[in-house]
């Protein structure tokens, strides 16, 4: 087998090894891959094809007819043009639990951000306040307790269940919006209409898919039926919500916060009205980023590689 991995830096940085997908066959590893034309030329005739961020499209697929097998680095695939491959019976695999723990942890460590400014006060007394401050203390934002506060989760997978789990422990009441209801969810939510959860929570975080249904999900409207002084969350698709309309909230005052760690398109554009919004946290799309969880991901895109050249593929989303 003829493999090639079109975009090796998205998930290992340098920090772990492919040397464990060598086993399948004749591997080329390249960092990264930035045309249609450089991807064509670097898969030629592989036979499978590892990509995380890369678009395969029709084109692509037209120009490398030897490709058998499509693994994406990810739980989300709408880069690749699934339709197309399935009518030449290419299956794609995905992977589709990796970072429940990492997003879960991520999303409550930027709640806490939100609730306390840690990194703000830390670079205060850096520059020197706390040592000239006349008091023993000081801080410069209003500091909020979770307990009794109401959490909603718009999108109750296992992330989102995950992160309901670990609001409940901190004596959060915990609100969920979901496509479906189960006995899991039941134990640690109050399954509600969107409506309410926007006008009963105190924060919102989203944890859903971005589909046709879900995109801009936050919008002018949505944003208007939140609690003031409400907090927004998003840990999942940059696409849920209108950027422009989440900074008009946040600058109204109708908002008291926002933390992000996507955006509408990545990287982040110069243009991007949430770049320039001071009370909006945004990192670079990393709570899916620590050392463990990639190792998941790579632990199961050698599984779905092995699991195919068995004759039982797994994890396939278009056939």
């Amino acid at each position: 087998m003829k493999i090639v991995i079109l975009d090796g830096n998205a998930l290992n940085p340098g920090d772990l090894s492919y040397d464990c997908i060598r086993q399948f066959g004749e591997m080329t590893l390249y960092q990264r891959t930035d045309t249609e034309e450089e991807a064509i030329e670097r898969i030629g005739d592989s036979e499978i094809v590892v990509v995380n961020k890369v678009p395969i499209t029709e084109k692509i697929l037209s120009a490398c007819p030897n490709i058998k097998l499509i693994c994406v680095q990810a739980t989300g695939y709408n880069v690749i043009d699934c339709e197309a491959c399935a009518k030449r019976g290419i299956p794609v695999t995905n992977v589709p639990s990796y970072g429940t723990a990492a997003v879960a942890q991520f999303t409550i460590a930027l709640i806490l951000e939100l609730c306390h400014q840690i990194g703000l006060h830390n670079q205060s007394v850096r520059q020197g306040d706390w040592v000239k401050s006349s008091t023993f203390c000081y801080w410069l934002t209003p500091q909020t307790e979770l307990a009794g506060k109401t959490i909603g989760i718009v999108g109750f997978g296992r992330i989102g269940r995950a992160v309901g789990q670990l609001a409940k422990a901190f004596g959060m009441q915990v609100l969920a919006y979901s496509r479906s209801e189960t006995d899991a969810g039941r134990e640690i939510a109050e399954y509600v209409d969107l409506d309410t959860l926007l006008r009963r929570s105190d924060i919102v975080s989203l944890h859903c898919p971005l589909f046709p249904a879900t995109e801009k999900i936050i919008n002018a409207d949505t944003l208007a039926k939140m609690k003031d002084g409400a907090m927004l969350i998003n840990t999942s698709r940059g696409g849920l919500i209108d950027e422009a309309a989440l900074v008009r909230a946040l600058d109204s005052g109708k908002l008291r916060g926002a933390a992000v760690d996507v955006v509408s398109q990545e990287p982040m554009h110069s243009d991007n009205p949430l770049l320039n919004c001071e009370k909006c946290i945004i990192t670079p799309h990393i709570a899916w980023a620590p050392v463990e969880s990639r190792q998941r991901l790579l632990d199961c895109v050698v599984e779905n590689i092995r699991c195919f050249l068995a004759g039982a593929p797994q994890n396939v989303v278009n056939l």
